[in-house]
Protein backbone atom coordinates (compact mmCIF):
# COMPACT_ATOMS: atom_id res chain seq x y z
CA UNK A 1 0.00 0.00 0.00
CA UNK A 2 1.37 3.04 -1.41
CA UNK A 3 1.13 7.19 -0.92
CA UNK A 4 1.69 9.05 -3.95
CA UNK A 5 2.36 12.90 -3.78
CA UNK A 6 0.09 14.39 -6.39
CA UNK A 7 2.06 17.71 -5.88
CA UNK A 8 4.97 16.21 -7.27
CA UNK A 9 3.92 12.50 -8.60
CA UNK A 10 6.44 11.49 -6.39
CA UNK A 11 6.10 7.84 -4.70
CA UNK A 12 5.91 8.03 -0.80
CA UNK A 13 6.20 5.99 1.91
CA UNK A 14 5.07 2.16 1.53
CA UNK A 15 3.00 0.36 4.01
CA UNK A 16 2.25 -3.28 4.44
CA UNK A 17 -1.18 -4.24 4.23
CA UNK A 18 -2.93 -7.04 7.07
CA UNK A 19 -3.72 -10.24 5.59
CA UNK A 20 -6.99 -11.77 5.72
CA UNK A 21 -5.95 -13.20 9.21
CA UNK A 22 -4.81 -10.09 10.72
CA UNK A 23 -7.85 -8.49 9.75
CA UNK A 24 -9.77 -11.08 11.23
CA UNK A 25 -7.60 -11.13 14.81
CA UNK A 26 -7.92 -6.95 14.59
CA UNK A 27 -11.93 -7.34 14.74
CA UNK A 28 -11.94 -9.88 17.31
CA UNK A 29 -9.32 -7.60 19.65
CA UNK A 30 -11.80 -4.84 18.98
CA UNK A 31 -15.04 -6.62 20.05
CA UNK A 32 -13.25 -8.29 23.42
CA UNK A 33 -12.52 -4.37 24.15
CA UNK A 34 -16.37 -3.90 23.65
CA UNK A 35 -17.24 -5.67 26.36
CA UNK A 36 -15.11 -3.55 29.04
CA UNK A 37 -15.95 -0.02 26.78
CA UNK A 38 -19.64 -0.12 26.27
CA UNK A 39 -19.55 -0.28 30.31
CA UNK A 40 -17.31 2.57 31.05
CA UNK A 41 -19.07 5.86 32.10
CA UNK A 42 -19.71 8.41 30.07
CA UNK A 43 -17.70 10.72 32.19
CA UNK A 44 -14.34 9.04 31.52
CA UNK A 45 -15.45 8.44 27.76
CA UNK A 46 -15.47 12.62 27.43
CA UNK A 47 -11.91 12.65 29.48
CA UNK A 48 -10.69 11.09 27.33
CA UNK A 49 -12.56 12.18 24.26
CA UNK A 50 -11.47 15.60 25.63
CA UNK A 51 -7.81 14.22 25.44
CA UNK A 52 -8.05 13.53 21.71
CA UNK A 53 -8.90 16.65 21.18
CA UNK A 54 -6.34 18.14 22.47
CA UNK A 55 -3.67 15.30 20.78
CA UNK A 56 -5.03 16.55 17.71
CA UNK A 57 -4.26 20.46 18.33
CA UNK A 58 -0.68 19.48 19.86
CA UNK A 59 -0.12 17.81 16.27
CA UNK A 60 -2.02 20.20 13.71
CA UNK A 61 0.79 21.23 11.69
CA UNK A 62 2.35 17.71 11.11
CA UNK A 63 -1.21 15.66 10.38
CA UNK A 64 -1.60 18.93 7.78
CA UNK A 65 1.99 18.30 6.28
CA UNK A 66 0.65 14.78 6.18
CA UNK A 67 -2.58 15.46 4.58
CA UNK A 68 -0.74 17.56 1.87
CA UNK A 69 1.65 14.63 0.73
CA UNK A 70 -0.74 12.33 0.35
CA UNK A 71 -3.75 13.93 -1.14
CA UNK A 72 -2.54 17.52 -1.89
CA UNK A 73 -4.72 19.30 0.66
CA UNK A 74 -3.83 23.49 1.27
CA UNK A 75 -1.27 23.05 4.28
CA UNK A 76 -3.93 25.75 5.51
CA UNK A 77 -7.09 23.69 4.95
CA UNK A 78 -5.12 20.80 6.77
CA UNK A 79 -5.00 22.49 9.75
CA UNK A 80 -8.23 24.03 10.08
CA UNK A 81 -9.54 20.41 9.46
CA UNK A 82 -7.71 19.22 12.49
CA UNK A 83 -9.05 22.07 14.26
CA UNK A 84 -12.84 21.07 13.39
CA UNK A 85 -11.92 17.19 14.29
CA UNK A 86 -10.82 18.51 17.51
CA UNK A 87 -13.99 20.16 17.58
CA UNK A 88 -16.30 17.50 17.16
CA UNK A 89 -14.91 15.37 19.60
CA UNK A 90 -15.33 18.17 22.33
CA UNK A 91 -18.52 18.35 21.07
CA UNK A 92 -19.48 14.62 21.97
CA UNK A 93 -17.76 14.65 24.64
CA UNK A 94 -20.01 17.19 26.25
CA UNK A 95 -23.36 16.24 24.49
CA UNK A 96 -23.30 12.55 24.13
CA UNK A 97 -24.52 11.72 27.76
CA UNK A 98 -28.06 14.40 27.30
CA UNK A 99 -28.23 12.87 23.40
CA UNK A 100 -28.48 9.24 24.93
CA UNK A 101 -30.35 10.25 28.05
CA UNK A 102 -33.32 7.72 28.45
CA UNK A 103 -36.76 9.38 27.46
CA UNK A 104 -39.57 8.58 28.93
CA UNK A 105 -43.20 7.71 26.92
CA UNK A 106 -46.51 7.57 28.29
CA UNK A 107 -47.99 3.97 28.04
CA UNK A 108 -50.81 2.59 30.32
CA UNK A 109 -47.84 0.61 32.18
CA UNK A 110 -46.39 2.11 35.15
CA UNK A 111 -43.48 3.59 33.21
CA UNK A 112 -42.45 3.44 30.04
CA UNK A 113 -38.89 4.60 28.37
CA UNK A 114 -36.22 4.54 25.38
CA UNK A 115 -33.26 3.61 26.44
CA UNK A 116 -30.43 4.05 24.04
CA UNK A 117 -27.50 1.78 23.83
CA UNK A 118 -24.37 0.73 22.41
CA UNK A 119 -24.77 -2.38 19.35
CA UNK A 120 -21.02 -3.08 19.00
CA UNK A 121 -18.13 -2.41 16.48
CA UNK A 122 -19.01 -0.08 13.56
CA UNK A 123 -16.71 -0.23 10.78
CA UNK A 124 -16.03 2.56 8.79
CA UNK A 125 -15.25 3.08 4.74
CA UNK A 126 -13.52 6.31 4.55
CA UNK A 127 -12.74 8.35 1.73
CA UNK A 128 -8.80 10.65 0.98
CA UNK A 129 -10.64 14.12 0.40
CA UNK A 130 -10.94 14.96 4.15
CA UNK A 131 -9.02 12.24 5.47
CA UNK A 132 -9.06 13.37 9.05
CA UNK A 133 -12.86 14.96 9.40
CA UNK A 134 -14.45 12.52 7.90
CA UNK A 135 -13.49 9.54 10.37
CA UNK A 136 -13.65 11.46 13.63
CA UNK A 137 -17.37 12.75 12.36
CA UNK A 138 -18.16 8.77 12.67
CA UNK A 139 -15.71 8.15 15.58
CA UNK A 140 -16.71 10.95 17.94
CA UNK A 141 -20.10 10.04 18.53
CA UNK A 142 -19.74 6.21 18.25
CA UNK A 143 -17.06 5.77 20.50
CA UNK A 144 -18.97 7.97 22.77
CA UNK A 145 -22.14 6.49 22.64
CA UNK A 146 -20.00 2.86 23.92
CA UNK A 147 -19.57 1.50 20.19
CA UNK A 148 -16.01 0.43 19.36
CA UNK A 149 -14.53 1.25 15.55
CA UNK A 150 -12.76 -0.24 12.85
CA UNK A 151 -11.56 1.87 9.62
CA UNK A 152 -10.79 1.08 6.22
CA UNK A 153 -10.02 4.11 4.75
CA UNK A 154 -8.28 5.33 1.10
CA UNK A 155 -5.57 3.55 -0.01
CA UNK A 156 -4.02 6.68 -0.95
CA UNK A 157 -4.42 7.97 2.48
CA UNK A 158 -2.82 5.34 4.76
CA UNK A 159 -0.18 7.62 6.81
CA UNK A 160 -3.50 9.24 7.97
CA UNK A 161 -4.86 6.25 8.44
CA UNK A 162 -2.40 4.89 11.09
CA UNK A 163 -2.48 8.58 12.24
CA UNK A 164 -6.00 8.60 13.30
CA UNK A 165 -5.18 5.05 14.86
CA UNK A 166 -2.73 6.86 16.92
CA UNK A 167 -4.57 9.67 18.46
CA UNK A 168 -6.55 7.28 20.30
CA UNK A 169 -3.62 5.94 21.31
CA UNK A 170 -2.08 8.68 23.06
CA UNK A 171 -5.07 10.01 24.35
CA UNK A 172 -5.47 7.14 26.90
CA UNK A 173 -8.45 5.40 25.59
CA UNK A 174 -8.06 1.30 26.05
CA UNK A 175 -6.58 -0.47 23.40
CA UNK A 176 -8.53 -1.93 20.43
CA UNK A 177 -11.25 0.42 21.08
CA UNK A 178 -10.33 1.95 18.12
CA UNK A 179 -7.79 -0.01 15.30
CA UNK A 180 -7.19 0.60 11.10
CA UNK A 181 -7.40 -2.10 9.12
CA UNK A 182 -4.97 -1.70 6.50
CA UNK A 183 -7.13 -3.89 3.64
CA UNK A 184 -7.60 -3.12 0.14
CA UNK A 185 -10.96 -2.29 -0.98
CA UNK A 186 -11.61 -6.23 -2.26
CA UNK A 187 -11.44 -7.42 1.56
CA UNK A 188 -14.48 -5.11 3.05
CA UNK A 189 -16.96 -7.72 2.10
CA UNK A 190 -15.11 -10.51 5.09
CA UNK A 191 -15.01 -7.81 7.38
CA UNK A 192 -18.63 -6.69 6.75
CA UNK A 193 -19.42 -10.53 7.50
CA UNK A 194 -17.81 -10.88 10.43
CA UNK A 195 -20.15 -11.37 13.31
CA UNK A 196 -18.85 -9.22 15.85
CA UNK A 197 -18.94 -6.13 13.08
CA UNK A 198 -22.59 -4.87 13.43
CA UNK A 199 -22.76 -1.71 11.56
CA UNK A 200 -21.16 0.10 8.48
CA UNK A 201 -20.54 3.77 7.47
CA UNK A 202 -19.33 4.73 4.52
CA UNK A 203 -18.30 8.03 2.87
CA UNK A 204 -17.52 7.98 -0.64
CA UNK A 205 -18.83 7.19 -4.03
CA UNK A 206 -22.58 6.43 -5.08
CA UNK A 207 -21.19 3.38 -6.70
CA UNK A 208 -19.10 2.34 -3.28
CA UNK A 209 -22.12 3.29 -1.31
CA UNK A 210 -24.17 0.68 -3.69
CA UNK A 211 -21.37 -2.50 -2.94
CA UNK A 212 -21.56 -1.86 0.49
CA UNK A 213 -24.76 -1.18 1.44
CA UNK A 214 -25.66 -4.58 -0.51
CA UNK A 215 -23.10 -6.94 1.13
CA UNK A 216 -24.36 -5.25 4.22
CA UNK A 217 -27.99 -5.99 3.69
CA UNK A 218 -27.78 -9.34 2.92
CA UNK A 219 -25.71 -10.07 6.12
CA UNK A 220 -28.28 -7.55 7.72
CA UNK A 221 -26.08 -4.80 8.85
CA UNK A 222 -27.45 -1.36 9.48
CA UNK A 223 -25.63 1.27 6.88
CA UNK A 224 -24.85 5.16 7.30
CA UNK A 225 -24.34 6.13 3.19
CA UNK A 226 -22.87 9.51 2.46
CA UNK A 227 -22.47 9.72 -1.09
CA UNK A 228 -22.16 11.69 -4.16
CA UNK A 229 -23.17 15.18 -5.09
CA UNK A 230 -23.95 17.56 -8.04
CA UNK A 231 -24.75 20.91 -5.20
CA UNK A 232 -27.18 23.02 -7.20
CA UNK A 233 -26.92 26.64 -6.06
CA UNK A 234 -29.62 28.91 -7.22
CA UNK A 235 -28.76 32.43 -7.72
CA UNK A 236 -32.25 34.50 -7.76
CA UNK A 237 -32.70 37.71 -9.59
CA UNK A 238 -33.14 39.41 -6.42
CA UNK A 239 -29.67 37.80 -5.15
CA UNK A 240 -26.79 40.58 -4.06
CA UNK A 241 -24.78 38.94 -6.70
CA UNK A 242 -21.46 40.03 -5.79
CA UNK A 243 -21.55 38.03 -2.63
CA UNK A 244 -23.76 35.30 -4.68
CA UNK A 245 -20.21 34.83 -7.32
CA UNK A 246 -17.53 35.35 -4.41
CA UNK A 247 -19.39 32.30 -1.88
CA UNK A 248 -20.10 29.99 -5.07
CA UNK A 249 -16.12 30.30 -6.50
CA UNK A 250 -15.45 29.66 -2.79
CA UNK A 251 -17.68 26.65 -2.61
CA UNK A 252 -16.69 25.26 -5.83
CA UNK A 253 -12.75 25.25 -5.27
CA UNK A 254 -12.63 24.00 -1.70
CA UNK A 255 -10.61 21.09 -1.39
CA UNK A 256 -9.39 21.87 -5.21
CA UNK A 257 -13.43 21.18 -5.99
CA UNK A 258 -13.07 17.04 -4.30
CA UNK A 259 -15.79 18.10 -2.27
CA UNK A 260 -19.42 16.35 -1.97
CA UNK A 261 -20.77 19.27 -1.21
CA UNK A 262 -19.44 21.88 -3.33
CA UNK A 263 -21.18 24.06 -5.56
CA UNK A 264 -21.24 22.23 -8.84
CA UNK A 265 -24.18 23.06 -10.57
CA UNK A 266 -24.97 26.92 -10.64
CA UNK A 267 -28.51 27.89 -11.75
CA UNK A 268 -28.76 31.58 -12.69
CA UNK A 269 -32.23 33.42 -13.15
CA UNK A 270 -31.35 35.00 -16.79
CA UNK A 271 -32.02 38.51 -16.11
CA UNK A 272 -29.16 38.41 -13.81
CA UNK A 273 -27.24 35.39 -16.15
CA UNK A 274 -24.94 37.98 -17.71
CA UNK A 275 -23.79 39.92 -14.24
CA UNK A 276 -23.50 37.08 -12.05
CA UNK A 277 -21.20 35.02 -15.10
CA UNK A 278 -18.98 37.79 -15.24
CA UNK A 279 -18.32 38.00 -11.90
CA UNK A 280 -18.12 34.39 -10.85
CA UNK A 281 -15.50 33.51 -13.80
CA UNK A 282 -13.25 36.75 -12.54
CA UNK A 283 -13.86 34.68 -8.70
CA UNK A 284 -12.82 31.88 -10.42
CA UNK A 285 -9.60 32.99 -12.07
CA UNK A 286 -7.61 31.42 -9.46
CA UNK A 287 -3.84 29.53 -10.12
CA UNK A 288 -2.80 26.36 -9.28
CA UNK A 289 0.16 26.18 -6.78
CA UNK A 290 1.87 24.43 -4.36
CA UNK A 291 0.03 23.10 -1.71
CA UNK A 292 2.57 23.70 1.12
CA UNK A 293 2.77 27.30 0.37
CA UNK A 294 0.96 29.59 2.31
CA UNK A 295 -0.38 31.97 -0.65
CA UNK A 296 -1.48 29.05 -2.58
CA UNK A 297 -5.80 28.91 -3.01
CA UNK A 298 -5.91 25.97 -5.50
CA UNK A 299 -3.23 23.26 -5.15
CA UNK A 300 -3.65 19.61 -7.14
CA UNK A 301 -6.22 17.15 -7.04
CA UNK A 302 -5.65 14.38 -5.58
CA UNK A 303 -4.75 11.93 -8.11
CA UNK A 304 -3.63 12.20 -11.69
CA UNK A 305 -6.23 9.35 -12.19
CA UNK A 306 -9.16 11.38 -11.23
CA UNK A 307 -7.81 14.38 -12.59
CA UNK A 308 -8.16 12.72 -16.18
CA UNK A 309 -11.41 11.07 -15.39
CA UNK A 310 -12.34 15.09 -14.99
CA UNK A 311 -10.59 16.32 -17.84
CA UNK A 312 -12.39 13.56 -19.60
CA UNK A 313 -15.80 14.74 -18.38
CA UNK A 314 -15.13 18.22 -19.59
CA UNK A 315 -14.28 17.61 -22.62
CA UNK A 316 -17.65 15.36 -23.01
CA UNK A 317 -19.52 18.87 -22.23
CA UNK A 318 -17.76 20.62 -24.46
CA UNK A 319 -18.56 18.30 -27.28
CA UNK A 320 -21.97 17.67 -26.15
CA UNK A 321 -22.70 21.28 -26.56
CA UNK A 322 -20.99 23.47 -23.57
CA UNK A 323 -18.97 26.15 -24.00
CA UNK A 324 -15.80 27.17 -21.36
CA UNK A 325 -15.77 30.34 -20.35
CA UNK A 326 -12.47 29.71 -17.97
CA UNK A 327 -9.96 26.86 -17.89
CA UNK A 328 -10.17 23.29 -19.04
CA UNK A 329 -6.49 22.45 -20.16
CA UNK A 330 -4.55 19.89 -18.35
CA UNK A 331 -1.46 22.55 -17.13
CA UNK A 332 2.23 21.03 -18.36
CA UNK A 333 3.51 19.99 -14.96
CA UNK A 334 4.26 16.74 -13.18
CA UNK A 335 1.25 17.40 -10.70
CA UNK A 336 -2.25 16.12 -10.43
CA UNK A 337 -3.11 19.97 -11.54
CA UNK A 338 -6.56 20.76 -13.04
CA UNK A 339 -7.13 24.45 -13.44
CA UNK A 340 -10.18 26.29 -12.52
CA UNK A 341 -12.51 25.93 -14.89
CA UNK A 342 -16.20 27.45 -15.84
CA UNK A 343 -18.47 25.64 -18.15
CA UNK A 344 -21.80 27.23 -19.99
CA UNK A 345 -24.06 26.89 -21.63
CA UNK A 346 -25.23 23.50 -19.60
CA UNK A 347 -28.37 21.96 -20.45
CA UNK A 348 -30.43 18.52 -20.02
CA UNK A 349 -28.53 15.45 -21.33
CA UNK A 350 -25.02 17.36 -20.94
CA UNK A 351 -22.84 15.87 -18.61
CA UNK A 352 -22.21 18.68 -16.79
CA UNK A 353 -25.52 19.04 -16.00
CA UNK A 354 -26.35 14.76 -15.14
CA UNK A 355 -23.16 13.91 -13.40
CA UNK A 356 -20.92 14.69 -10.24
CA UNK A 357 -17.51 17.06 -11.37
CA UNK A 358 -15.00 15.61 -8.61
CA UNK A 359 -13.06 18.77 -8.87
CA UNK A 360 -12.87 22.36 -9.79
CA UNK A 361 -15.07 22.56 -12.20
CA UNK A 362 -18.37 24.74 -12.25
CA UNK A 363 -21.43 24.59 -14.88
CA UNK A 364 -23.58 27.27 -15.47
CA UNK A 365 -27.28 26.29 -16.27
CA UNK A 366 -29.68 29.48 -17.16
CA UNK A 367 -33.13 29.44 -16.43
CA UNK A 368 -35.81 31.73 -16.64
CA UNK A 369 -37.40 32.48 -13.31
CA UNK A 370 -37.74 30.82 -9.31
CA UNK A 371 -40.19 28.04 -10.57
CA UNK A 372 -37.76 26.68 -13.10
CA UNK A 373 -34.62 27.05 -11.17
CA UNK A 374 -36.48 24.58 -8.16
CA UNK A 375 -37.29 22.19 -11.07
CA UNK A 376 -33.66 22.12 -12.26
CA UNK A 377 -32.09 21.91 -8.87
CA UNK A 378 -34.46 18.98 -8.35
CA UNK A 379 -33.64 17.62 -11.54
CA UNK A 380 -30.64 15.35 -10.61
CA UNK A 381 -30.24 11.80 -9.31
CA UNK A 382 -28.22 13.31 -6.51
CA UNK A 383 -29.73 15.21 -2.94
CA UNK A 384 -26.86 16.03 -0.82
CA UNK A 385 -26.62 19.94 -0.41
CA UNK A 386 -27.79 23.24 -1.92
CA UNK A 387 -27.89 26.54 -1.73
CA UNK A 388 -30.72 29.58 -2.23
CA UNK A 389 -28.87 33.45 -3.11
CA UNK A 390 -31.97 36.02 -2.36
CA UNK A 391 -31.85 39.05 -0.58
CA UNK A 392 -35.98 38.10 0.50
CA UNK A 393 -34.63 35.62 2.87
CA UNK A 394 -38.46 34.73 3.49
CA UNK A 395 -38.36 33.60 -0.25
CA UNK A 396 -35.02 32.29 0.06
CA UNK A 397 -36.65 29.88 2.50
CA UNK A 398 -39.89 28.78 0.74
CA UNK A 399 -37.56 28.00 -2.50
CA UNK A 400 -35.07 25.78 0.46
CA UNK A 401 -38.13 23.68 1.75
CA UNK A 402 -38.43 22.87 -1.79
CA UNK A 403 -35.46 21.52 -2.99
CA UNK A 404 -34.68 17.75 -2.76
CA UNK A 405 -31.54 17.82 -0.70
CA UNK A 406 -30.32 17.04 2.92
CA UNK A 407 -29.08 20.80 3.75
CA UNK A 408 -30.03 23.94 2.12
CA UNK A 409 -27.96 26.92 3.14
CA UNK A 410 -29.44 30.84 2.22
CA UNK A 411 -26.98 32.98 1.10
CA UNK A 412 -24.00 30.97 2.05
CA UNK A 413 -21.96 27.97 0.96
CA UNK A 414 -22.76 24.92 2.63
CA UNK A 415 -20.57 23.38 5.07
CA UNK A 416 -21.19 20.40 7.82
CA UNK A 417 -21.28 21.32 11.24
CA UNK A 418 -21.45 18.98 14.63
CA UNK A 419 -24.47 20.66 15.63
CA UNK A 420 -26.50 19.66 12.77
CA UNK A 421 -27.69 16.41 10.79
CA UNK A 422 -25.60 16.16 7.53
CA UNK A 423 -26.58 13.58 5.49
CA UNK A 424 -28.71 13.14 2.09
CA UNK A 425 -31.40 11.92 -0.19
CA UNK A 426 -31.62 9.97 -3.74
CA UNK A 427 -28.27 8.35 -4.82
CA UNK A 428 -26.66 10.95 -2.27
CA UNK A 429 -27.43 8.51 0.74
CA UNK A 430 -29.50 7.99 3.86
CA UNK A 431 -28.84 8.39 7.37
CA UNK A 432 -27.76 10.76 9.34
CA UNK A 433 -23.84 11.95 10.66
CA UNK A 434 -23.25 14.72 13.36
CA UNK A 435 -25.53 16.33 16.13
CA UNK A 436 -27.94 14.36 18.31
CA UNK A 437 -29.36 12.27 14.87
CA UNK A 438 -25.99 11.51 14.00
CA UNK A 439 -25.00 9.41 17.57
CA UNK A 440 -28.52 7.29 17.62
CA UNK A 441 -28.12 6.21 14.09
CA UNK A 442 -25.51 3.12 15.58
CA UNK A 443 -27.52 2.99 19.08
CA UNK A 444 -30.34 0.24 19.89
CA UNK A 445 -33.49 2.32 20.73
CA UNK A 446 -34.33 -0.47 23.44
CA UNK A 447 -37.97 -0.14 24.78
CA UNK A 448 -38.82 -0.88 28.20
CA UNK A 449 -41.52 -1.14 29.80
CA UNK A 450 -42.43 -1.19 33.87
CA UNK A 451 -45.65 -2.91 35.23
Amino acid sequence: MKARNPTTGEQGKEYQEHTPDEAKQIVDDVHTAWQSWKTVPFAERATLMKKAAEVLRANKEQYAQLMTDEMGKLLGDGVAEVEKCAWVCEYYAENAEQFLADELRETDASKSYVSYQPIGIVLAVMPWNYPFWQVFRFAAPNIMGGNCGVLKHASNVPGCALAIESVFKEAGFPKNVFRTLMIGARKVNAVLEHPHVRAATLTGSTPAGKAVASKAGAVLKKTVLELGGSDPYIILEDADIATAAATSAISRLLNAGQACICAKRLIVVESVKEQFTDAFVKAMHIPVGDPSDKNTRLGPMSRHDLRDELHDQVERSIAAGAKILLGGEVPDNPGAFYPATVLDNVQKGNPAYEEEFFGPVASIITVKDEAEAIAVANDSVFGLGAAVFSEDIGRAENVARQIEAGAVFVNDFVKSDPRMPFGGVKESGYGRELSEEGIREFMNAKTVVVR
